[in-house]
């Protein structure tokens, strides 16, 4: 609001980048387009990639393994345009995606992306491994 009173200007805001999260267990979080949706925008070519909290140490040390990290990434420049996580501390992995689709990252960038061993954050990067068709540990 303050912004707005200053006459600070804003970008338009972009309903797709304003992550959704619902607070139970486990946690469930999305931002962008479901996978139907980018279908029906980018056709069926989509990179999709998806990697279980079953393969993830982390989740396995913490007793945490249900859920699933998901990165959905149109056909032409692989740039990412949604992505679902459930799963213990979805709500706080979506923060990533967020911020790569607000850069209008790749799936190849997020994979270049160091992620620290062993946290449930190396499961964005193994999402956008498999989406790339490139998966280490899945």
């Amino acid at each position: 609001m303050m912004e707005y009173l200053a006459e600070v200007p804003r970008p338009p805001l972009d309903h797709f980048k304003i992550p959704g999260c619902i607070y139970c267990q486990p946690q469930v979080a999305w931002i962008g387009r479901t996978e139907a949706q980018a279908r029906e925008e980018f056709g069926d070519d989509l990179q999709i990639g998806k990697f279980p909290f079953t393969a993830s140490g982390k989740a396995i040390a913490s007793g945490h393994t249900a859920g699933f990290a998901k990165i959905i990434a149109e056909p032409r420049y692989h740039e990412i345009v949604g992505a679902h996580v459930i799963g213990h501390g979805a709500t706080e992995l979506v923060a990533e995606i967020g911020l790569a689709m607000t850069l209008e990252s790749t799936t190849a960038e997020v994979a270049a992306t160091s992620h620290a061993h062993p946290t449930l954050s190396e499961a964005i990067l193994e999402a956008a491994l498999s989406a790339e068709g490139r998966s280490i540990n899945f």
